[in-house]
């Protein structure tokens, strides 16, 4: 199951420790250079060692972990914690999330001074278009 020598791609072990949903997900943010090793962002075969510094940018939000047991695998959520210290700055708290222009279900379409009025809580133009 787990095992303490050698390395590991780094794709495979962000996603055996559970920091992604999926394999294909850890690939995808190692290519999109989300993902950084020792400071270097890396490719997905890139190996990772124990002792190792792992930056992840995944849901809005920054991960870092140092690798303190190398596993092949992916194991539950309980054995996936001894594998790495957490270093991550804590969440935000939830009430200091901006909240988005959310209508309540069943009000229907929008109208026009609905559909403005969101458009200025998100920030998007969306100002009167000009004739040619």
């Amino acid at each position: 199951m787990a095992s303490d020598e050698g390395s590991v791609r780094v794709d495979s072990w962000i996603w055996s420790v559970r920091l992604t949903k999926t394999r294909s997900m850890a690939s995808s943010a190692c290519r999109a250079g989300h993902v950084r090793v020792n400071g270097e962002r890396v490719k997905p075969a890139h190996t990772v060692r124990s002792g190792d510094e792992v930056r992840l940018r995944h849901a809005g939000r920054d991960r870092i972990v140092v690798v303190s047991r190398i596993v092949r695998k992916r194991v539950g959520a309980p054995v996936a914690v001894e594998c790495y210290v957490d270093n991550s700055p804590p969440p935000p708290p939830r009430e200091h999330t901006v909240p988005i222009g959310l209508r309540d279900r069943g009000t229907g379409r929008p109208t026009k001074r609905d559909r403005r009025e969101m458009e200025r809580l998100r920030g998007t133009p969306g100002g009167p278009v000009s004739p040619l």
